[in-house]
């Protein structure tokens, strides 16, 4: 399937859009901030199963006539297991106990499975050991695409990168989205999708820049991204379908993680075509930085 679509005409909007995206994600995250779930901020964590499937709603209006305001309730595996996450309470050793009576006073035939407590400080230690993942991947990711590449095609590879993370936290911080350890995990999925659809577009563009001749840099860009377009949305539609499922069927307890990743996928498609290209474009990349260098004493070899 043949293309023909000129991206680079449209992409001073595209930079546009992504920098109002970017700044609102920004501005955000700074008042929002984002809504840490428990793995994060800390607290109780009790798994029961019940003799027969249970109304959620009913497990949280329990919850709310008996004084607590900051939980999840979830199913976890079948329709009779659930799994209730109550936010730290200080000098409250006995949450889990507590909670557990409340669940057994309602349904007798009701069987703990476990209680856990996640403590503030393991909370904030994943937060920033997560923080650091990414940034970590980051910089390796860098130093890969300049090794593998040129510098002007990992700095558009980071700032890619860069643009789709912020923009993923910025909307859980805009829309007060649980943030917990799966959409972490969501965030450094993304980072390897895009980093995939970023390398195919760059490697194409290379090639190309080596060899077409006589044709402006915005035409090998455009060139480059619709000769890969096929396979880029069918790679992207494919996994779509895959999170979606996940997102509608997979159960609360992995929302999250789903949405992130949805969210990941279509802005990563995005970035891959028009950041990366208008940082490319922007840094005047052309076929002299693409030129392949002759081997040192090369001019000798020829010689009789």
């Amino acid at each position: 399937m043949d293309f023909n679509i000129p991206f680079m005409k449209y992409r001073k909007i595209a930079a546009y859009a992504s920098l109002a995206l970017f700044v609102i994600s920004v501005v955000s995250l700074s008042f929002r901030g984002l809504s840490l779930g428990l793995d994060f901020s800390g607290g109780t964590l009790v798994e029961v199963t019940y003799e027969d499937s249970v109304n959620l709603e009913e497990v949280r209006g329990m919850l709310t006539n008996n004084g607590f305001d900051d939980y999840q309730v979830v199913n976890f595996g079948s329709d009779r297991d659930v799994l209730i996450k109550i936010a730290d309470q200080p000098g409250n050793s006995q949450l889990g106990d507590e909670v557990f009576a409340l669940v057994q006073a309602n349904d007798p035939d009701t069987e703990l499975k476990r209680v856990e407590f996640v403590g503030p400080q393991i909370g904030s230690e994943l937060r920033d050991q997560g923080g650091l993942g990414m940034l970590v991947a980051l910089a390796m990711i860098l130093l890969y695409v300049a090794f593998r590449f040129q510098y002007k095609f990992a700095l558009g590879a980071v700032t890619a990168l860069a643009h789709d993370v912020i923009i993923i936290l910025g909307l859980f911080s805009l829309f007060a989205w649980d943030f917990d350890l799966t959409v972490m995990a969501a965030l450094l999925a993304v980072i390897g999708y895009s980093l995939n659809d970023t390398i195919v577009v760059s490697d194409r563009i290379r090639e190309n820049f080596r060899s077409q001749r006589g044709i402006e840099s915005i035409e090998v860009v455009d060139l480059s991204i619709n000769q890969m377009l096929a396979r880029t949305l069918i790679t992207s539609l494919t996994t779509l379908l895959v999170l979606l499922a996940l997102y509608f069927l997979g159960g609360e307890l992995i929302r999250g993680f789903a949405l992130a990743l949805i969210i990941g996928v279509i802005i990563g498609t995005y970035s891959s075509i028009y950041v990366v290209a208008n940082m490319l474009i922007m840094f005047a990349i052309n076929q002299e930085d693409m030129a392949i260098p002759e081997p040192e004493g090369a001019e000798f070899d020829d010689m009789p």
